[in-house]
């Protein structure tokens, strides 16, 4: 019951038929306080749907009750009927649950371009409200699936509050922020400019470093609930450290279970001048669809690796060509910019796979999580719409 789990929280999932596959597509998380502090972190595409815009507006004054998300559509690019669509949903939970709508965030995921069926989602709603409870966490956790496999859910029991969230998301994960719905929910009293300024932290080491397919949706929204329930206040630094957790939890989660995945990777970048320095190297790395292509074939082509790097402009990240030092599941393959190890040492028959790639030029450092690019994930997502 993650999103569920800290007090003054229910939640619920239901089924309105948004999906042609007939599973649970409506969740509802809700705040029953003391509090009502929040704070959110949205897409940064400018192509924003409909739920965000309404979201973003609901957000705009720190304070929120209750969340409510659908999968099976992502009303974007659906005009101002999309817009329409999105208020109303808010207007729906908030006359069931006597709130204002002002305080009821959206949040859709499915195909862009097409229009929610309103009447079967209202309904969905209200199965939803109806089934609200303290132990709904799992249904919701499950309701806002799409292409998932599996639910994604994380809790983290602190003293004096607990942390508690839902995610969903497996294709289309890419920064700024990766693409997903995620709530989180706590019972710790704290205001609404701290809460933002933890997750806004949070979110920055970890799902604005996963980046399964450099693909940025328009429907980003991670939202952070506080209650207040525990009538306990952490330090802002401890709170942020356990924030961090639960969050790099669910988007360990998210590369878990990304489309066609064969092998999780983590890519770490060491030795650079800056942190931001060694976030651009890795990236460049975990964008190459050639280093993807071959991890999935299980060959350690450290070549590849060393050629994304340097496409990285030296005014971004400076290093010695003739430096690098790149490792494979603890093999060094590449030393000084030439040949290392030999590459038939690497075993990456498992499915947990680290290069480790050291620029020499400094202290700081920064890990880029991804995945392999295999023939499921270009059948999935080539028939998406279909």
């Amino acid at each position: 019951m993650s999103v569920s789990a800290a007090q003054g929280f229910r939640a619920a999932g239901a089924t309105a038929g948004l999906k042609d596959s007939g599973a649970s597509d409506v969740a509802l998380v809700v705040n029953d306080g003391p509090r009502s502090a929040a704070a959110a972190v949205f897409t940064s595409n400018r192509v924003a749907a409909a739920p965000v815009r309404w979201s973003r507006r609901v957000l705009s004054d720190g304070a929120a009750r209750a969340v409510v998300l659908n999968s099976g559509g992502a009303n974007a690019a659906t005009g101002a009927q999309g817009q329409a669509d999105a208020r109303a949903s808010a207007e729906h939970v908030a006359s069931r649950l006597g709130l204002d709508s002002q305080d009821v965030a959206v949040c859709s995921t499915g195909l862009i371009g097409e229009r929610l069926d309103m009447p079967r989602l209202l309904t969905g709603i209200d199965a939803a409200v109806d089934g609200l409870a303290e132990e709904g966490g799992d249904d919701a956790a499950r309701a806002i699936m799409t292409t998932d496999t599996v639910p994604k859910q994380a809790v983290s029991r602190a003293e004096g509050y607990v942390l508690g969230g839902m995610a969903k998301g497996a294709g289309m994960l890419a920064p700024g922020l990766a693409t997903m719905l995620c709530v989180l929910t706590t019972d710790a009293d704290l205001p609404a400019d701290v809460l933002q300024a933890c997750l806004r932290e949070a979110v920055r080491t970890t799902f604005d470093r996963t980046d399964s397919d450099g693909c940025m949706s328009t429907n980003d929204t991670v939202l952070l609930l506080a209650s207040g329930a525990a009538d306990h206040t952490p330090e802002p630094d401890e709170f942020t450290h356990r924030l961090r957790e639960v969050c790099a939890d669910l988007a360990r989660q998210l590369i878990a279970d990304a489309e066609g995945a064969r092998h999780e990777i983590a890519v770490r970048v060491v030795g650079a001048a800056t942190e931001p320095a060694a976030e651009a190297v890795a990236r460049a790395v975990t964008r190459s669809n050639l280093f993807k292509t071959a991890v999935f074939g299980q060959d350690p082509n450290w070549g590849r690796v060393i050629s994304a790097v340097g496409t990285v402009p030296e005014s971004v990240a400076a290093f010695d060509a003739d430096a690098l030092d790149v490792w494979f599941n603890g093999v060094r393959v590449c030393r000084a910019g030439g040949v290392g190890e030999p590459r038939d040492g690497v075993d990456l028959t498992g499915r947990q796979v680290q290069v480790v790639i050291d620029l020499h030029a400094g202290d700081a450092e920064a890990t880029i999580w991804t995945n392999d690019l295999t023939h499921d994930y270009v059948h999935e997502n080539s028939a998406y719409s279909t």
